[in-house]
């Protein structure tokens, strides 16, 4: 009787994390997730400088704070990048190599502050759980530029808080669009940090309705069709569909953006991404409300290029791009 009622998988994603029937989780070695980076000969990364910061102590959360002294000193402050990693709200961490590869090149080539967060993941900490973490770290932030000469020295010595940008990969670029709806909506107060733009890069959205390439995908993708129903299963609510707001910012129950002052954003979309339309589709509606869009699209890319093969002519182009954006702003025409 004992062994009809014992807690079996009721989730397997890769043999890495396992959720079961009585909601316990096992989490195993994502390094599996997170290739080794080798910088190619001649692409050292100079002297960017990174230390891990704890930003909120009750839930044991740390933001990894990439600075580069010398560009600093050249200019004055530099313009703050925020970025959230990816992982399908389910697996990943800052420092995992291919985000610290990532944050270390924009500190140095953008160049910028670069503010790496970590957030609770799912299932343990099923949405919306990470974009309020998103949002708290948003509020940390306000409090360090308020704070201004008291803040971190780090932060106190180079960052222009009147110049920051949200970003994010994958899940983190969902995240990012949800944290400047609260801001661009009034409901996450962040002045005297002025958030200035947000870039979305390969954006996890979904939705109820396939997109044609969800529906046909192509052959040997590096995120799946079933992968990431998978993740949205373990990540949203109890039985929430792929139409949640989160999951899906223009379903059938997601408030308007029609009234939201989002800043410009930057849409990034590989086109061998089964994601892709879903980008697509993302920068095409907040154009036609009027809003400032840049959509910058890499053919023959797949899903995560930016971190998996972060030294690649497409990777180097994502940087030159957002070199531009945080300097520039959005080339919207």
């Amino acid at each position: 009787m004992s062994g009809d009622t014992a807690p079996h998988v009721v989730e397997d994603f890769a043999g890495v994390l396992k959720l079961f029937s009585d909601g316990s989780v096992v989490r195993g070695d994502e390094s599996v997730f997170s290739p080794s980076v080798e910088r190619p000969h001649g692409r050292e990364v100079p002297d960017v400088q990174w230390k891990d910061v704890v930003y909120d102590a009750g839930h044991g959360l740390r933001v990894r704070v990439y600075v580069m002294p010398a560009a600093a000193g050249e200019g004055g402050r530099l313009p703050v990048l925020v970025y959230f990693h990816g992982g399908g709200y389910c697996i990943g961490a800052p420092e995992q190599p291919m985000f610290h590869t990532f944050c270390l090149r924009a500190a140095s080539e953008l160049p910028a502050v670069v503010l790496s967060v970590q957030y609770r993941l799912a299932p343990e900490h099923r949405l919306p759980t990470a974009i309020e973490d998103g949002a708290g770290f948003l509020s940390w932030l306000r409090g360090q530029a308020v704070l201004g000469a008291g803040a971190d020295p780090w932060l106190a010595e180079s960052a222009d808080f009147g110049r920051t940008f949200i970003s994010g990969l994958s899940a983190g670029a969902n995240l990012a669009h949800h944290v400047a709806v609260s801001v661009g909506s009034g409901q996450l107060a962040t002045d005297p940090v002025l958030v200035a733009g947000y870039a979305v890069i390969e954006a996890f959205f979904s939705g109820v309705e396939r997109t044609a390439a969800e529906a046909n995908p192509p052959a040997n993708v590096t995120l799946s069709v079933e992968a990431a129903d998978q993740l949205w299963r373990m990540s949203l609510p109890v039985a929430a569909s792929r139409d949640h707001p989160v999951a899906n910012p223009f379903g059938p129950d997601s408030p308007s953006l029609e009234p939201v002052a989002l800043p410009p954003a930057l849409v990034v979309a590989p086109t061998g991404d089964i994601l892709y339309e879903r980008a697509l589709g993302y920068a095409a509606r907040l154009k036609d409300m009027g809003k400032a869009v840049e959509l910058a699209e890499f053919d023959g890319e797949q899903h995560g290029f930016s971190v998996l093969q972060p030294w690649s002519p497409a990777s180097d182009e994502l940087i030159r791009i957002l070199q531009r954006f945080v300097h520039h702003g959005a080339a919207t025409k």
